[in-house]
């Protein structure tokens, strides 16, 4: 799979520091390309949300960087990158924790992290920080952990208004605030000729699904520009609707890779070299404290 990728972030034209952080990479493996994206919201309504996300940023970064040689192994990796993802997470999760008690304030953020490969999509979210794919229509990945959307599914509410409910931004599971922190899971076939999303809220409150299909379709996704462009635009539009909180968007274009993904071989019968190479990285973080 080829992967073409942009993101933006924005601060909006409300609040004095962008508390969102994000992160995405592709390694080039003997087994294909991999790609890890991630998504983080500080919360805002806490202090020092930019000291959150950007933990959970670097803390998945490194992951990435530290497991590389799993891609040698072919076989099914879905329990494994629960297993490695919840510690990462809980890692993150008591550092954050432990740098609020000790300063007397709470801090927090919420997390969507995505994983591609040739064949399969690993995905976990805490908060209301979302994925979606874009292929015949715009379908949400991960599922919400917000009041509204838990009034929704008991059928106490509509989606209408739960768009419209002043109570939209209580979420219910982030990461640092609790000793206890519980992530979603969710996997699948990975599409090729598709287009994800990753977004935080401040992306999707003051523009339509319809909106983002006809800015974000494949077919104007052909470049990092053009990602970069129509994303900018999108941005650019929620803020002219008056959004007020932090906006953050990454979207990736998947395709066939044309390039061969064989083990090299470098003449000696007994060695076949295993090529490991990171490729294009963005990443965007708001704070330099280090815990």
């Amino acid at each position: 799979m080829e992967y073409v990728f942009s993101a933006v972030t924005d601060v909006g034209i409300s609040k004095k520091v962008n508390q969102d952080g994000l992160y995405a990479s592709v390694l080039r493996t003997p087994n294909g390309k991999v790609m890890l994206a991630v998504m983080c919201d500080g919360m805002g309504g806490l202090a020092q949300g930019e000291v959150a996300s950007s933990v959970l940023v670097n803390s998945f970064e490194n992951w990435f960087n530290c497991n590389i040689s799993i891609w040698t192994d072919k076989s099914a990796k879905d329990k494994f990158i629960v297993e490695q993802w919840k510690e990462v997470v809980n890692k993150a999760n008591d550092k954050i924790l432990t740098y609020g008690q000790n300063n007397n304030f709470r801090l927090g953020t919420t997390i969507t992290a995505l994983l591609i490969t040739d064949s399969r999509y690993y995905l976990m979210n805490i908060g209301d920080t979302r994925a979606y794919v874009l292929k015949d229509g715009l379908n949400q990945l991960s599922v919400d952990h917000t009041l509204i959307e838990h009034q929704v599914r008991l059928g106490n509410m509509t989606r209408e208004q739960a768009d419209n409910s002043s109570i939209r931004n209580i979420i219910t599971r982030c990461v640092g605030v609790n000793s206890e922190v519980y992530p979603d899971f969710f996997f699948g076939a990975a599409k090729k000729d598709a287009v994800y999303l990753l977004c935080t809220d401040g992306f999707r409150h003051e523009i339509s699904e319809d909106e983002i299909m006809q800015k974000l379709s494949l077919e104007k996704c052909q470049s990092q520009e053009d990602i970069h462009d129509r994303l900018n635009e999108l941005v650019e539009l929620n803020k002219q609707r008056k959004e007020k909180d932090n906006i953050s968007v990454l979207a990736i274009a998947t395709k066939d890779d044309e390039e061969s993904t064989e083990p090299v071989d470098n003449g000696d019968d007994d060695v076949t070299v295993q090529l490991f190479e990171l490729e294009d990285t963005i990443k965007f973080i708001h704070s330099d404290i280090n815990l």
